[in-house]
């Protein structure tokens, strides 16, 4: 007899987005040179609503999870404000319980989180929720960077795309490189992505923020060539320093000069993605100084290089 393939269930929530439905189901999808079979389930059998116009008709329920070595969770609409229904929360504790290993792609990581078995632990979320999952579970260690979380028995992904990321992450754990490389080509993917989700963040300053000092800001972001200190910046606002500052923190969330570095690096990445200049006039542009320093910041703040950056981002000719 053959050795018995892993056991994956894809369990469909109320609200489920499609791509994160799919990815896990097409990844350990049942074929011969896959040892794992999938089986894709709801609260109950029967139609589950999903989000962005479609819906699902699953033939199991919960039983699905009782049988499986590993569970998908995909996101699904409005997290903030849904908690999953109760018997999908003691479906996953009890299946943690006796030894599955349990992924979230996205928002399900709000699912994960209802059961308590992310306290204490990192994770990470879509990057437009993950402040949200930090503040409801004050527990959990959110990691708003990285593309997945892998803590063992109970694993994270950020926004959609990132659920393939992770997927070929289990596959490489559980068989090694050459069958994730294998699902990799089949897929049209890249085996491996490098840099963390913060790349994809439309700005490293958040928005909105708050309205005092927001003269000083615009100055500021016309200014970032030049050397911009905290003394300058007051001087602007026509404060003192100190108040400057504290007052500043308790209206963004940042000190002045993060908020200018975050500014500077926004501004380096335009100049990647739309121009063709180096790395050095870009650091001269940005008021970095050197290509060194602007590497430096651009990985701090999002994790990968300006070349890798500009590989991914550059505007083509044709756009």
């Amino acid at each position: 007899m053959g050795r018995r393939k892993h056991q994956v269930a894809v369990l469909v929530l109320e609200g489920a987005k499609p791509l994160d439905v799919g990815i896990p189901a097409q990844v350990f999808s049942s074929r011969p040179s896959m040892p794992y079979t999938v089986r894709v389930c709801g609260p109950a059998p029967g139609l589950v609503t999903g989000g962005d116009g479609l819906s699902y008709h699953v033939a199991e329920g919960l039983e699905a999870v009782e049988h499986a070595d590993t569970v998908f969770v995909p996101g699904y609409r409005d997290p903030a404000t849904t908690e999953p229904p109760a018997a999908v929360v003691e479906a996953l504790v009890a299946a943690h319980r006796r030894g599955a290993r349990l992924a979230a792609i996205s928002t399900g990581a709000f699912a994960l989180a209802a059961t308590g078995l992310l306290d204490g632990r990192r994770a990470t979320t879509h990057w437009h929720y993950a402040r949200v999952l930090a503040e409801r579970h004050p527990r959990i260690r959110v990691d708003e960077n990285v593309l997945f979380v892998d803590e063992g028995a109970v694993l994270t992904s950020a926004g959609a795309a990132s659920g393939i990321d992770l997927c070929l992450h289990l596959v490489r754990r559980d068989h090694g490189v050459g069958l994730s490389n294998h699902v990799a080509r089949r897929l049209v993917a890249a085996p491996y992505r490098s840099g963390g989700q913060a790349q994809y963040v439309p700005r490293s300053v958040p928005e909105p923020l708050g309205d005092l000092f927001a003269g000083t800001r615009e100055w500021a972001l016309e200014h970032l060539a030049e050397q911009l200190t905290l003394e300058g910046l007051a001087r602007h606002a026509r404060v003192s320093a100190r108040t400057f500052s504290r007052r500043f923190v308790e209206d963004t969330g940042y000190t002045p000069m993060q908020w200018v570095l975050r500014a500077r690096v926004d501004l380096a990445r335009e100049l990647l993605e739309r121009t063709d200049l180096g790395v050095e006039q870009i650091a001269d542009r940005a008021g970095l100084g050197t290509g060194a320093n602007l590497r430096l910041h651009f990985h701090r703040v999002l994790g990968t290089s300006p070349t890798e950056y500009r590989h991914t981002f550059a505007a083509r000719a044709e756009d």
